[in-house]
């Protein structure tokens, strides 16, 4: 009989080298896809089921919302925004790519970094807005206080992006199900302890407040929007398109919903308590002891969920900034390594500096990505499914001499018209546009953001392929040696 034997150290190595991911923004190659659009259903559902998103909700009737309609306008934000959110995530298995590359044949190889830099901004912002509400919970536990509580956190979160694509999805699976376990407990606690019929009696309608709260809800599921692929491009390609969509849509909508819902009625009951200590309140609410030290790790895991997910997103879109002047089509493991340690420095420091002020600045920041957000979105999604129909030329999105060039002025100029259309009609605590007072204070700026940009990129971009011959010709020696790598082909 023969005995196969492998040293010890081989085999660590090996398991080493298949936990800790190695691709960055280059394509996923075939043998290398695995998975089923399940997976997208746990990974959103668990994303969502966190403070941060319960805060979101809250801010709905802090602001002035009353109760049942704040709940309808959110459930119509979140069915909005994730639909479109959902959208981006479909283009994941039939490119293999990271969100933000494919946004290189709208833009142009350079072109892309426009929005990406607000993009990278937006990372950082959500780094150090879960950071502080983790901080304070993982302070608890560890009894290192909310300053260390946020520095161990950080360090926790950028260890695990590292790691990459596998673990977070594993982390997901685990934390859809502990933080579900965790707001059963909760909302069970919670409706025990008020009056539901006189919470839900409070129903006055007002259009801007119905508003406010389903732009709270959809900039939350938008700002999904420019990673949401990362997450998908490793299922096969032959992963249907209506799948991945639908389990995508379905657990950040369900995982949101649930945890906004919970949000308006604390907010609606607990009034300053919890505006003064939002983590400190829901942990009270369910109780003391064991129960609380759970509570606090359910906080801790859904925020680290989610940060991750920020955190590699950031990684992913700034390699994409770099690479498009660099030319750059790999990243070495140090070189990952080093983007993330200096996204997670520079979320920590905005957290560390930010911590008392947190509910005043976070909403505004939320209103305010969007209106840089929603243009990209519109662009993006007509481009994919209208324009080119979910065809791309692969090797042409790392050449800025070949089809889809350096800068694309279409989109750019779409851009910027998108972003201009929407200021009459923003409203936020720094800027209120003309349009706001006559609308009754009612900010439809990201609807603005989303049907300008689509219409008028649809123009300019048909119109662009008329005047070329239809489809774009491929450009240069180096580009007609490639092997042709589109997309669904």
């Amino acid at each position: 009989m023969i005995v196969c034997r492998t040293h010890p150290e081989g085999m660590e190595k090996a398991v080493a080298e298949a936990l800790v991911e190695r691709r960055s923004i280059d394509v996923v190659p075939d043998g290398e896809r695995h998975g089923t659009a399940f997976s997208q259903f746990t990974l959103w559902l668990g994303a969502n089921l966190q403070i941060t998103t319960v805060v979101t909700g809250g801010l709905a009737v802090i602001f002035g919302g009353d109760v049942v309609w704040s709940l309808v306008g959110l459930l119509a934000g979140n069915l909005v925004g994730g639909a479109v959110m959902a959208l981006h995530s479909a283009q994941g298995p039939r490119l293999g790519l990271p969100q933000m590359i494919s946004s290189r044949a709208q833009f142009g190889v350079k072109g892309a970094v426009v929005p990406l830099v607000l993009v990278v901004v937006m990372y950082v912002g959500f780094f150090a807005s879960g950071t502080v509400l983790a901080g304070q919970a993982v302070g608890k536990l560890t009894h290192l206080g909310p300053v260390g509580g946020i520095v161990v956190f950080a360090v926790v979160t950028a260890v695990m992006a590292v790691v990459g694509y596998r673990v977070i999805h594993a982390l997901g699976r685990v934390a859809s199900i502990v933080c579900a376990a965790a707001f059963v407990y909760l909302g069970i606690r919670l409706l025990d302890r008020i009056d539901v019929g006189t919470v839900l009696h409070d129903d006055h309608f007002a259009l801007p407040m119905f508003l406010l709260a389903m732009a709270l809800s959809a900039s939350w599921q938008l700002a999904f929007g420019p990673y949401v692929a990362d997450y998908s491009r490793y299922l096969p390609r032959t992963t249907s398109a209506k799948a991945t969509f639908w389990w995508t849509l379905g657990g950040t909508a369900l995982g949101a919903q649930w945890s906004m819902t919970f949000g308006v009625l604390v907010a609606a009951t607990a009034g300053k308590a919890f505006v003064d200590d939002q983590v400190g309140y829901v942990v009270g609410l369910g109780g003391t002891g064991a129960v609380a030290a759970f509570l606090y790790f359910a906080i801790a895991l859904g925020k680290l969920t989610i940060n991750v997910l920020n955190t590699y997103g950031g990684f992913m879109s700034i390699v994409t900034s770099v690479s498009g002047f660099r030319g750059q089509r790999v990243l070495s493991q140090r070189g990952r390594g080093a983007y993330i340690a200096c996204i997670m420095v520079a979320g920590t420091v905005v957290a560390l500096l930010g911590r008392d002020s947190f509910l005043d600045s976070f909403a505004d920041f939320l209103l305010f990505l969007l209106t840089f957000f929603t243009p990209w979105s519109a662009i993006n999604l007509v481009d994919y499914y209208l324009i080119s129909r979910e065809r791309y030329d692969i090797p042409a999105l790392t050449d800025p001499d070949g089809r889809y060039g350096g800068w694309r002025a279409a989109a750019l100029v779409t851009y910027v018209v998108g972003l201009a259309a929407q200021f009459p009609f923003l409203s936020t605590s720094f800027y209120t546009g003309p349009v706001v007072g006559p609308l009754g204070g009612a900010d439809i700026s990201w609807i603005v953001g989303l049907i300008v940009p689509a219409v008028l990129y649809g123009l300019l971009a048909r119109r662009g392929r008329s005047a070329t011959g239809g489809e774009p010709p491929r450009s240069g020696p180096r580009t007609r040696t490639r092997p042709r790598q589109d997309a669904g082909r």
